[in-house]
């Protein structure tokens, strides 16, 4: 007889017909946590996650729970939110649907897990960080590239005091998204409709603050561009329409100790740099440059000393002298790890500290990004408090 104690946590997830919904969070993420036997919290216990899958488009619907083994589904949330067997309400829809959705789901009494942007205004994701702590629910949101093996190598070198004192960071991201009407756009079409909560400085600045804030240092101001680059796009159904939303973003930060980032985020990039993300840390005893699994590195001690002559052939090759860091550890799916720590913290009790507050904080800076845009002016960002 097994002494074995199986934790069943229910899971009604919202938005899985959706690209990121249904590879990141589904797949690669719940569902291979069920077939990995659980999350393992010691020889005899686990916890497993029971889906309930639900959305808009019953066929798709139908045929993920074929995919996935049988998994019940719905079409209808105020259904799924009155059955006490589903204890977490997760959210993966387009952000104009989040918030009212979220919402329902505290009114309901569940644990909460959402997607960023939380919310399409400070406000309001503010007042659900406000509501979730008044209904003593557990919530958490979506920070995922906190867990990338390139990124967590160059926590480990921060933390190690690798570069001395850090002078500034760097990011570069984004790639060529088609346009869609010779060859097939890599993205959903609402992205590029501002009236749709599309738009890359929402959508990538919430991503940028939590990774400045958790690995460098709290990001204090901002000056952020804006530009719609390419203003005609095709949907889905082939069709033209207009780009109303940016689809490129040009942002400085000042952060916390007197480090200065810079980000580059576009869909409208062609890419010839190590990965689709990378981010170089410049230090006063090293530099570092990550990807989404790699990092290099340079110490002081290995820097070139290049000469400034450009009616000559470079002498140096500047991808020399710099060394990959070797994987130390395993690596597990990003968006996995971080589902594990969540289920964790509902199951028992663990800390977990990326809630609905951090949400907020993600949706402050993308707004101030507007308007530093808008006024083409330094935006101070504000301390933030629940």
């Amino acid at each position: 007889m097994s002494n074995r104690t199986q934790h069943t946590v229910g899971i009604i997830m919202n938005g899985v017909t959706g690209r990121m919904g249904l590879n990141q969070h589904l797949r690669r993420s719940v569902y291979a946590i069920m077939q990995q036997g659980g999350v393992i919290l010691s020889d005899g216990e686990t916890i497993m996650p029971r889906p309930l899958l639900v959305g808009r488009n019953p066929a798709k619907l139908e045929a993920i729970s074929a995919e996935c083994g049988g998994m019940p589904w719905s079409t209808n949330l105020d259904t799924a939110l009155a059955d006490p067997a589903y204890s977490i309400y997760f959210d993966a829809q387009t952000t104009g649907r989040r918030a009212s959705a979220v919402r329902q789901a505290i009114a309901a009494g569940k644990h909460v897990y959402c997607e960023k942007p939380v919310a399409e205004s400070l406000d309001a994701a503010l007042d659900l960080y406000r509501l979730a702590e008044r209904a003593q629910i557990k919530h958490g949101v979506v920070q995922d590239k906190l867990w990338l093996p390139g990124l967590l190598k160059l926590e480990n070198l921060r933390q190690q005091g690798f570069f001395g004192r850090i002078l500034s960071v760097r990011g570069e991201f984004g790639y060529w998204v088609f346009e869609g009407d010779h060859v097939p756009a890599q993205r959903p079409s609402w992205n590029y409709r501002k009236e749709e909560g599309g738009g890359i400085i929402m959508d990538m600045l919430c991503h940028w603050r939590y990774v400045l804030d958790n690995l460098f240092g709290r990001v204090e101001a901002v000056s952020c561009l804006g530009a719609t680059h390419i203003p005609r796009r095709w949907n889905e159904a082939g069709h033209p329409y207009a780009a109303t939303a940016d689809d490129a973003a040009y942002a400085t930060f000042e952060l916390a100790g007197g480090i200065v980032a810079h980000f580059n985020s576009s869909w409208c990039v062609r890419v010839r740099r190590d990965d689709l993300l990378t981010l170089q840390v410049d230090g006063t005893l090293a530099s570092a440059v990550a990807g989404l699994r790699h990092c290099w590195i340079q110490p002081y001690g290995a820097t070139p000393r290049p000469v400034w002559d450009p009616d000559i052939e470079s002498p140096l090759d500047f991808f020399e002298g710099w060394q990959r860091v070797p994987d130390q550890d395993t690596f597990d799916n990003a968006f996995k790890r971080q589902w594990e720590l969540f289920l964790r913290h509902v199951v028992k009790d663990e800390p977990f500290r990326w809630g609905l507050l951090e949400g907020a904080k993600g949706v402050q800076l993308a707004e101030l990004g507007l308007e530093s845009s808008r006024k083409r002016a330094w935006v101070k960002v504000p301390e933030l408090a629940g």
